[in-house]
């Protein structure tokens, strides 16, 4: 054991010892020859027969060093050393070839890291917190095909107080948070947390404390209302005081006391939000004012729900814990009968999730995106090493000679094959490295990009790397070696040792062999058209987006978002407020047209309401509330009536238009003008049809304009609405959102400067995953085509240069120049040919996966996969016609004498 550990301390030590054991050896061996000299002078020998003897008696030095060094050597490593240094020397031979190999290995891994980072950040990641396999999430089954996961005040304080199975259960809300600054107020972005949200992440704070169940009481502790502030926070707005815990914050006009201050890494339970400030969640009626959705009771759905279990509960015992309580919370909460009915005929249950990754709605709408994007950079990794694998095959033909002379002298297989290995690990490596530096650039733009259409404050995708990004890049680096160079070494080391020998690089070759690189080539060609196709799809969709109108023109229309929660004016005097705001950006220079909406279209907001006819059936309407002229500066018609005016005030009556398809669906074919329509519930609101507008978009581009009503902003009854100013303009928008700001300031001194948005942007922003789709999987189209001409560019020159004796014989025996450019042409176009009709069934096949991202788009249009084959045809027609246009200038004197 100890000589055996010694033997290892000492082959490890001679890796960095080398010069000087050999200079030892050396030292030893001239030492020993000289104790023999002098023995055999002593003994009589003459001296012109000693030095003789002493070679006969020693042999030849090198080989001795040889021998010396195999005993304190690792043997493996040093071939390894070796086959790294001779790789290394090949691929400085080559820099053409090396710089291709690595930029289109480079290109696949860094798009395959940078998609597996949004992944990993978004779905994978876990908290930053203890024990986060404890956490779980609770959601709601109402019997429907989605568990629900939005809570109301009343649930969230039943389940809270159940510690059968949970140490905490606790709940939180982003909300942004107007807080004074020094010159003016600021939109923060905070998240609303309950009293054991920070006892369950179990993350101390860095000073202070932090947030406990006697701070979420209405009005707050004895000590009064308190906040927790991040890091940054405390950085940017105290300037790391360190007296900050006990400073006073105006947050939404009303005073809290700082607490406490939480450390960087932390940032909650959400992993896509970043809050600065944490209040408690008995503060949303002051933060959130006018609304108030903890009085809403039962029918304010706003919270997200998670727990801590107990160590050794699992979650089906959470489920089944859940589900024991789930009715009895229902009834002690729920006091509508007819309610509580639907709940029991649809087993309404409690539900549990894993929580360790924390909980965000991003998460629904960014799955499959991320996953289709994922498979397309595995298609272009997949087409890289496919590449690379057949250019090393055409390569390792041309070495046939080489390799084939050491095997005959002595060199095992298994050593030449891990020789060439290393070079394509060499290769996967340098690629790889390229990638990893690239990736996060590339990740973070993706993640700006898709998160463009979120309008939330403090959103935020972490698309670091961290081990599992590191993990993913090795397994790739492997993976890639193993498909770049296993084959080809294996091909490049079989076959006839005297045939190569005498025939080189023209050796005739079996049937197996032949067959390998065509099909290879044909499975390049053949998914390079399947991520062409796919591009088209998803382009062609993305276009007829664009092009399919949304009912309205966004073209210089500006969105000036007012918040006026927090002023003093409500009521009669707001609305005059703001049309006195109004009529003063009408007036502004460039400015045609201005109103008021409280909803934005294509903003992913809704508001709807049950409408009938007088004695009819009750139908769901979209509805808005405008301004008059808003028709007018969005460029929707009107197609019968009036618009609204200032003066449609409650007491005028009640007026209401309604668009196209909310006519169809009441009346049919009659005239709606002077008709009642009655909004149906509680309150039994009857309206007059004053108009009839065109059909507009209203959630998003891809549905259908909905059966819609605008209610004027008038008659609506909220006390403090905050309304979106609607400008048309023709100038530049960087002016007029400085005059939209000074004007906010002057009149009402209280509010947040607005926030100005191009309806441009707007629309692009609700197209966003779309979007980033259709522009990465283009990307990913172009790459495929660059890859795949290279490939078979580079492919069809080795073997055009391996034929050379043949083109030249064939040449000298009268073969006509075109006839030998037709005959190389035609045996790379029966290649190309194959892998373009197995990749076109390929195609349609997986192009069924990409139907639910498609609008209005066939997975199988017929224009899409024509222009795709025309595209890789004219691709491959390009990379054959130089090798074989080169083939036809051979000359046959200069082929034969190569031989």
């Amino acid at each position: 054991m100890i000589s055996g550990l010694h033997e290892f301390l000492g082959r490890a030590k001679s890796l960095f010892r080398k010069r000087r054991m050999s200079h030892d050896m050396a030292e030893e061996l001239a030492f020993h020859q000289t104790l023999l000299r002098d023995k055999l002078l002593r003994e009589g020998v003459p001296p012109s027969q000693v030095n003789a003897t002493v070679r006969r008696t020693f042999g030849n030095p090198s080989r001795w060093h040889e021998r010396l060094r195999e005993l304190w050597q690792f043997q493996s490593i040093e071939s390894l050393m070796r086959d790294i240094r001779f790789s290394i020397r090949l691929l400085k031979k080559s820099p053409g070839f090396t710089a291709i190999a690595l930029l289109t290995l480079a290109l696949g891994v860094g798009a395959n890291a940078a998609v597996f980072s949004l992944i990993n950040g978004l779905l994978l990641r876990p908290l930053p917190v203890p024990h986060g396999d404890q956490l779980i999430v609770l959601g709601m089954d109402h019997g429907s095909l989605r568990v629900q996961y939005s809570f109301p005040a009343p649930f969230f304080r039943a389940l809270e107080s159940r510690h059968e199975i949970f140490e905490n259960v606790f709940a939180f809300f982003p909300q942004e948070m107007q807080v004074r600054g020094s010159l003016a107020n600021e939109n923060i972005p905070g998240m609303l947390v309950s009293g054991d949200y920070f006892n369950a992440l179990q993350t101390p704070p860095m000073m202070g404390r932090y947030l406990t169940p006697a701070d979420d009481s209405k009005g707050g502790s004895p000590e009064g209302l308190a906040v927790v502030i991040s890091e940054r926070f405390w950085e940017i707005w105290f300037h790391r005081l360190p007296t900050v815990v006990g400073s006073k914050l105006q947050v939404a006009n009303t005073t809290f006391t700082v607490v406490g201050v939480m450390p960087k890494q932390f940032f909650g339970a959400d992993p896509t939000h970043r809050p600065q400030i944490f209040t408690p969640l008995s503060a949303e009626p002051i933060i959130d004012a006018p609304r108030n959705l903890i009085d809403a009771g039962v029918h304010g759905w706003w919270l997200t729900v998670m727990a801590r279990v107990r160590p050794g509960i699992t979650l089906e015992q959470a489920n089944a814990a859940l589900a024991s309580m789930s009715m009895p919370i229902a009834r002690s909460t729920v006091t509508d009968a007819n309610s509580l009915t639907q709940m029991e005929k649809a087993h309404f249950r409690f539900t549990a999730a894993p929580g360790s990754k924390g909980f965000t709605y991003i998460r629904f709408s960014f799955k499959k995106p991320l996953i289709a994007l994922f498979a397309m950079c595995g298609g272009i990794l997949l087409l890289a090493c496919l590449n690379l694998a057949s250019l090393l095959m055409a390569r390792g033909a041309a070495r046939e000679r080489e390799l084939a002379t050491r095997l005959a002298m002595g060199a095992t297989r298994r050593r030449l094959v891990q020789q060439l290995l290393v070079e394509s690990l060499l290769l996967a490596l340098m690629g790889t490295a390229i990638g990893l530096i690239v990736a996060p650039l590339a990740s973070q733009s993706l993640a700006t990009m898709l998160m463009s259409g979120n309008t939330s404050e403090g959103v935020y995708l972490d698309t670091s790397i961290d081990i599992r990004v590191l993990g993913f890049a090795a397994i790739t680096a492997i993976v890639a070696t193993l498909l770049v160079g296993l084959l080809p070494a294996l091909q490049a080391t079989s076959g006839n040792l005297n045939k190569h020998i005498k025939d080189g690089q023209h050796a005739t070759t079996g049937r197996r062999r032949k067959l390998l690189q065509p099909v290879m080539m044909a499975s390049e060609v053949g998914l390079a058209l399947i991520l062409i196709v796919g591009a088209g799809l998803l382009a062609t969709s993305l276009i007829k987006l664009f092009t399919a109108g949304a009912g309205f023109n966004p073209r210089g229309v500006v969105n000036i978002a007012l918040d006026m929660q927090k002023q003093p004016l409500d009521g009669v005097a707001l609305m005059q407020l703001y049309q006195q705001y109004v009529e003063t950006m009408s007036h502004q220079p460039g400015i045609t047209s201005a109103s008021l909406v409280r909803i934005v279209p294509l903003s992913h907001s809704m508001w709807d309401q049950d409408h009938a006819m007088p004695g009819g059936v009750s139908h769901d309407l979209y509805l808005n509330g405008i301004a008059p002229n808003y028709f007018q500066t969005m460029s929707i018609p009107l197609l019968a009536g009036r618009d609204f005016r200032w003066t449609d005030t409650t007491p005028t009556g009640l007026k209401i238009i309604l668009n196209q398809s909310a006519v169809k669906l009441f009346f049919g074919d009659r005239n709606p003008l002077g008709q009642h329509i009655i909004q149906t519930g509680d309150k039994k609101t009857d309206f007059e049809i004053v108009g009839v507008v065109g059909d507009a978009k209203y959630e998003d581009l891809r549905s259908d304009a909905p059966p819609a009503a605008y209610l004027p902003a008038t008659q609506i009854e909220d006390k403090k609405p905050s309304y979106v100013v609607v400008v048309k303009t023709s100038g530049p928008l960087a002016p007029l959102a400085n005059t939209a700001r000074s004007l906010a300031a002057q009149m009402v001194p209280q509010i947040p400067a607005p926030v100005v948005t191009s309806m441009e942007t707007v629309v692009e922003n609700s197209l966003s995953t779309e979007r980033v789709m259709a522009l990465l999987s283009v990307f990913f189209a172009a790459c495929a085509l660059l890859v795949t001409g290279i490939g078979l560019y580079g492919t069809l020159s080795y073997n055009t240069a391996r034929r050379t004796s043949e083109i030249g014989i064939r040449i000298a025996l009268g073969a006509r120049r075109a006839g030998v450019m037709v005959l190389v042409f035609r045996q790379n176009a029966k290649i190309a040919g194959a892998g373009l009709a197995i990749g076109l069934i390929a195609a349609i096949l997986a192009s069924r996966a990409l139907a639910s991202f498609l609008y209005e788009t066939s997975p199988r249009d017929p224009w899409v996969l024509i222009g795709s084959v025309a595209a890789l045809a004219t691709l491959a027609s390009a990379a054959s016609l130089l090798p074989a246009f080169r083939a036809s200038r051979i000359q046959p004197t200069t082929a034969i004498r190569c031989e």
